[in-house]
């Protein structure tokens, strides 16, 4: 094992228990009483005890958590009752304990990276639709002294994934040992990859199984599977987008901030530094989504061309990251360095450098005809005037599925070259026959692109008579 790395053995297993226990006192002095077990809740390990104790609403033992999610991961337990446990957790909830008991479990089902190194920051976002970011924040981040850990994530729900879209440039690895992971992170200051089974393998297979299962919008279920892949990297910090509103996992503003505060008490819990973030995911972010799209438009951003909300909030993000990492004396000032490095060019000499060393053939980043693309488009224009006022921005979400730019089934391939353009905002002023969207697809979805044309125009772009105004983009920060 290379210097600097530490792999946990079976034997270390016991620390969940102990990390469950702070857990407790803190949830004592908050005066929140937790009721004894009776003798009808005792820990019974037994599959169709565990599953019928949560679906009745009761607490799970961090005992029951991890027999469960350990037989589950060896594959003695089936899917379809994994399944059921995740649906009782998802409708019923969990505890600060189980929520801690599930964390711990996956977290300490691999190896956990020892790296005593104040400037390992990364970034994690909630997902949303056109949620693009790590491709711009980790290269900015990476180019003003920032060592970045990114393993990133498939795409789950409605929303595209981080890994889905990088592999939209050929070549490029996101299958990274653990011996690469080191060289890349400490020579390059960067590693774009996805989850393996080094890394919380027991989230890899939960975290498929809640795509393909409607349990994707879980607090419980969503802080665990976030910080244990995270807090396995061996950062020093995190800076967190969670994201609210018709394009996200948390529709209202409060249960994002119960999803905020819940992942800044587990990095606390570990001793690591963190920024949150609160953004609107009303719309969609930037002006496009579909893989190939979204990944050329990051291009852009890095070379002066961007959309201003894609370009805000990446600058806040990895200023965040910079000032975490003691490169900066505070927020602004990391915002003002990470300006600077998509002004020099250092940003995207980083993300080029990045792709080469992953194997990906780094000319895409100025031939963007090399990208998989779509053979069609359809414009899609306004038949009225009037102001944006809202997204059906889910909607928008699905309908890339539809078209084969997200996946249905786990495992189902991936068609990098559909999706969409958008060419207005919420709150932009419009007059009939403007353009709306531009809609990319292949040429045996004729019948299929019609439908969501007249699906933008009927459902997804709602048009007022009167002014309204753009959402903000950022609605609080919070720092631990």
């Amino acid at each position: 094992m290379a210097k600097g790395f530490m792999k946990t053995t079976k034997k270390k297993a016991v620390a969940p228990a102990k990390a469950a226990k702070k857990v407790v006192k803190k949830v004592v002095k908050k005066k929140v009483v937790v009721k004894a077990a009776t003798k009808t809740e005792e820990s019974i390990l037994s599959v169709p005890h565990i599953i019928g104790k949560k679906r009745d609403g009761k607490r799970l033992t961090a005992e029951e958590i991890k027999w469960f999610v350990d037989r589950y991961t060896s594959k003695i337990i089936p899917d379809y009752q994994m399944s059921a446990l995740l649906m009782a957790m998802y409708i019923n909830g969990m505890s600060t304990e189980e929520t801690a008991a599930l964390t711990d479990t996956m977290l300490y089902s691999g190896t956990i990276i020892k790296l005593d190194d104040p400037t390992v920051i990364d970034k994690h976002s909630t997902g949303g639709i056109g949620d693009k970011t790590t491709f711009v924040v980790a290269p900015i981040a990476a180019a003003a002294g920032v060592k970045v850990p990114s393993i990133a994530g498939r795409g789950l729900g409605f929303t595209g994934g981080t890994v889905d879209k990088i592999e939209a440039i050929k070549g490029y690895q996101t299958a990274v040992t653990l011996e690469q992971y080191q060289k890349l992170l400490m020579e390059n200051g960067l590693v774009l990859m996805g989850q393996t089974g080094d890394f919380a393998p027991a989230d890899k297979v939960i975290y498929a199984l809640r795509d393909v299962t409607a349990t994707v919008s879980s607090i419980p279920l969503i802080t665990a599977s976030i910080m244990s892949k995270k807090l396995a990297e061996g950062l020093a910090g995190i800076v967190l987008d969670v994201k609210y509103g018709a394009g996200a996992f948390m529709k209202e503003w409060k249960d994002a901030r119960a999803l905020a505060q819940s992942l800044a008490d587990t990095a606390a819990r570990f001793d690591k530094k963190s920024m949150v973030f609160l953004t609107d995911m009303s719309q969609p972010l930037g002006i496009t989504v579909g893989n190939s799209l979204e990944v050329i438009e990051c291009i852009e951003l890095l070379k002066g061309n961007a959309p201003k909300d894609l370009y805000d909030i990446c600058i806040e993000l990895s200023g965040g990251m910079i000032f975490l990492a003691g490169l900066a004396k505070n927020h602004k000032e990391g915002m003002a360095k990470a300006k600077a490095m998509v002004e020099s060019g250092a940003a995207l000499k980083k993300f080029e450098q990045m792709i080469a060393a992953q194997g990906g053939d780094a000319s895409y980043v100025h031939d963007y005809s090399l990208f998989p693309t779509a053979a069609k488009r359809r414009e899609v224009c306004a038949n009225a005037d009037g102001y944006i006022a809202s997204f059906e921005n889910e909607e928008i979400g699905h309908m890339c599925t539809e078209l084969g730019g997200g996946r249905k089934v786990a495992n189902a391939p991936i068609d990098h070259g559909v999706g969409f353009s958008f060419h207005k905002k919420i709150g932009d002023k419009i007059k009939k026959g403007d353009l709306l969207v531009t809609i990319h697809y292949n040429a045996d979805q004729e019948l299929l692109c019609e439908t969501l044309a007249q699906r933008f125009i009927n459902v997804i772009i709602k048009v007022s008579s009167k002014k309204v105004p753009a959402p903000k983009l950022i609605a609080e920060r919070i720092l631990r």
